[in-house]
């Protein structure tokens, strides 16, 4: 393998350029840099020195303002299942585990007799909700998956979904905050063990959820504009 040159040079910046999922861009890095050394391997076969061979290569590849561009609408697709697969899969689980705790907790009934008028609507205005974010977290994973082809600007899906999550996210939470506090429930629910094994399941996917939603932001915010060095 060359020392540190044109090529090296060159990949540093455009990794530095690009943002996304660590993995996927490791893997597109990695792809770049194999196919300038492929192609400055045949022009050193052919007579060039090892310098002139890693230039002309990276000439012959393209800039990064031309190469970026591309690059970073492949890491916005990665992203946007990312966050699409998060949402489909644990919007629906989040509402499951808040119904296993109604369903088991030994002093439901008489929570139930408790509830005000606007508890039930609520209960299921919260539930509607999170089934639609749910449905459009799997649509957005078959746009950007089998639908990928029918679509002429992904990076907007993923952007869009990422704003769903930070839009919906904070109204799910008053909601489900106000479901919890907003009438007095049985002593007993806080430190029931399904309880705090819901809110327990509830933080992580909300974490997991707006962080991925920040790095599709972050990774569709604009043009890419190449790092310097």
């Amino acid at each position: 393998m060359a020392e540190a040159g044109v090529i090296d040079d060159y990949v540093t910046g455009l990794s530095r350029t690009l943002k996304g999922p660590r993995r996927p861009k490791l893997d597109l890095v990695t792809e770049a840099r194999d196919s300038l050394l492929d192609a400055a391997e045949a022009l050193e076969h052919d007579g060039l020195g090892r310098a002139e061979a890693e230039l002309a290569a990276v000439e012959e590849f393209g800039s990064l303002e031309e190469i970026a561009p591309g690059y970073q609408e492949a890491l916005s697709i990665s992203a946007g299942r990312r966050l699409a697969a998060v949402v489909f899969v644990s919007v629906p689980l989040t509402t499951l585990a808040w119904s296993v705790v109604w369903r088991f907790y030994p002093e439901a009934p008489a929570a139930y007799a408790q509830w005000p008028g606007w508890y039930r609507p609520v209960s299921c205005g919260l539930d509607v909700l999170q089934l639609f974010v749910g449905l459009l977290g799997g649509a957005a994973l078959f746009a950007l998956g089998r639908g990928l082809r029918r679509i002429r600007r992904p990076r907007l899906v993923t952007r869009a979904l990422a704003v769903l999550v930070w839009t919906m996210l904070p109204i799910t939470i008053g909601l489900g905050l106000m479901l919890m506090y907003g009438y007095h429930h049985p002593a007993g629910l806080s430190a029931y063990p399904l309880s705090l094994g819901a809110e327990a399941l509830s933080f992580v996917f909300t974490f997991t959820q707006l962080y991925c939603a920040t790095r599709c932001l972050t990774g569709t915010r604009r043009r890419p504009v190449p790092a310097q060095a």
